[in-house]
């Protein structure tokens, strides 16, 4: 059994790590958060103990590491706004535990060669939440296209992600590009991620629409050519929204055939876990290509749409 603690345990994000410690056999000791609504605690432990101040947090761990080796912190979960990943990456090494870090690892990549310079330093490791490369029908996916090759050597590809937020996304520190890195890095990480896992390492790149609240644009990979268009409007839902109806459209379309995988999701961060803490997580450059992409996206200048353009923006 391994000792875990948490930043941002009041977050959208926590329950799913604090289940997936749970349901990995750890224990949480400690978490913070600047918030007190964390009830969502008790489901679980009762037995953790919780900061509202990032100071006294890192003071009771640094308490705990000079324990016994019983007690002291083995991993610490950071489920933290975007903004902050990088410095509570650090705490967690500062106290000489492994880091389990929710996407993106840091908003800009410069930060990553000072992470893995401290990893060395610490003999501690920093592990990422690459869920999406965990999906059953994705893993699936990816495993059929290896064994084909589509006319002209790539594959055609339409990426759809649409989840939908009201105001307070916009007054939110996710609604602040300097904290959330904007659209495509707080929500289209993960997907970028999964098209460079799935059809290897980007050749180009274009933006054809960048709004607050809507990006779209066309990248060309190894394998495949991609139309993409992520937003967290709910005018772009191919649904009109109902009291208790899903607010969330995921879609990718491969030569025509259509994945539809908003479900699914539920258990993807415990498998994370379970197979960090067997040897087998996503570091450092496992998250670097995606990280350096949607830099790269949030400095483009718009491109004129052309037949590349996603279908939405057809419209």
């Amino acid at each position: 059994m391994k000792n875990f603690a948490l930043c941002g345990a009041g977050g959208f994000i926590a329950p799913r790590h604090l289940k997936a410690i749970r349901d990995t056999g750890n224990r949480l000791v400690a978490a913070v958060d600047p918030k007190d609504s964390v009830g969502v605690l008790d489901q679980y432990t009762f037995d953790v103990r919780f900061f509202t101040e990032i100071e006294r947090f890192d003071r009771y761990l640094e308490k705990l590491r000079r324990g016994p080796e019983d007690n002291r912190v083995h991993y610490l979960s950071v489920c933290s706004p975007n903004y902050l990943h990088d410095a509570h990456c650090r705490l967690g090494l500062r106290v000489h535990a492994d880091v389990i870090c929710e996407k993106p690892l840091v908003i800009n990549p410069w930060n990553l060669d000072a992470l893995e310079e401290l990893e060395a330093e610490t003999g501690r490791r920093i592990w990422t939440v690459l869920q999406l490369r965990s999906h059953d029908k994705l893993v699936a996916l990816r495993e059929k296209l290896r064994g084909s090759t589509p006319n002209g050597g790539k594959h055609d590809v339409v990426l759809t992600y649409v989840t939908a937020r009201g105001p307070w996304y916009d007054i939110s520190w996710k609604g602040q590009h300097e904290k959330s890195g904007g659209v495509p890095t707080n929500i289209g990480i993960h997907f970028f991620d999964m098209l460079m896992w799935m059809f290897g390492p980007m050749e180009a790149s274009r933006v054809h629409l960048d709004e607050p609240r809507r990006i779209a644009g066309f990248m060309e990979l190894e394998l495949a050519r991609v139309r993409w268009f992520l937003s967290v409007d709910a005018r772009d839902l191919p649904f009109s929204l109902q009291p208790g109806q899903k607010t969330t459209y995921r879609s990718i379309t491969v030569d025509g055939s259509e994945i539809e995988f908003s479900e699914g999701f539920t258990d993807l961060h415990t498998r994370v876990y379970e197979q960090t803490l067997a040897g087998n997580g996503y570091g450092i450059a496992a998250a670097r290509p995606a990280i350096e992409l949607v830099h790269a996206l949030r400095q483009a200048e718009l491109s004129p749409p052309t037949s590349d353009v996603h279908p939405i923006l057809r419209r």
